[in-house]
C-alpha cells in the first residue's frame, strides 16, 4: 500500500490523509466559531457550535447527537442544557416514544443555524480559492464518495 507521499528527510513518515483532513477540518471549525462571533452569539463557545454539523440538530435525539458528534450524553446534555437555557433550543417529548426527547430549534437556533451553515459556505469558498475551481471540484467529489463509500462501514478493530 502506498502512503501517497515520500518520508520527510528527518525519517518521520509523510501525515496520513486523516491528520490531514484533521488540520482541515479545524480550520473550518475556527472558521465557524469566528463568525458566529462576529456575527453577535458572543454567548457560545465552540463546543456549542461545534454541535451543529450538517444536517443540524433538528429532530434528532440528545442520544443521537451524542452518537454523531462522538462524545458522552452527559456531554451533550450539558451542552443542550446551555442551548436551551439561551433560547436556541428545545428538547421535546418524542411523538414516537414518549419517554425520549427530540431537539427543536427556536427561531433564535434556526438564526444560529442559517448563520453557521454560511460561515461554511464562506470556508468553502476559501477552499476552492486556494485550491482553484479544478483542483477543489475534484477533492469535493472525492470526498462525496468515500463519504458515500464508508458511512457504515463498521470499525475494525
Amino acid at each position: 500500500m502506498s502512503s501517497g507521499s515520500p518520508d520527510h528527510p528527518n525519517g518521520e513518515p509523510s501525515p496520513y490523509v486523516g491528520a490531514l483532513l484533521g488540520v482541515v477540518w479545524q480550520w473550518v471549525r475556527d472558521q465557524l466559531y469566528a463568525g458566529v462571533i462576529a456575527a453577535g452569539y458572543d454567548d457560545l463557545n465552540a463546543a456549542h457550535v461545534g454541535l451543529w454539523r450538517y444536517p443540524g440538530l433538528e429532530g434528532l435525539r440528545p442520544s443521537q447527537l451524542a452518537d454523531r458528534r462522538g462524545i458522552t450524553k452527559q456531554s451533550v446534555n450539558d451542552l443542550l442544557g446551555y442551548l436551551e437555557q439561551h433560547g436556541y433550543l428545545l428538547r421535546v417529548p418524542d411523538s414516537v416514544d414518549g419517554r425520549a426527547r427530540v431537539i427543536r430549534l427556536t427561531p433564535k437556533g434556526w438564526r444560529l443555524q442559517k448563520t453557521i451553515y454560511a460561515e461554511a459556505a464562506s470556508a468553502q469558498l476559501r477552499i476552492e480559492e486556494i485550491l482553484g475551481p479544478r483542483r477543489y471540484a475534484q477533492m469535493h467529489s472525492s470526498l462525496e464518495l468515500l463519504t458515500e463509500q464508508l458511512a457504515g462501514s463498521p470499525a475494525v478493530p
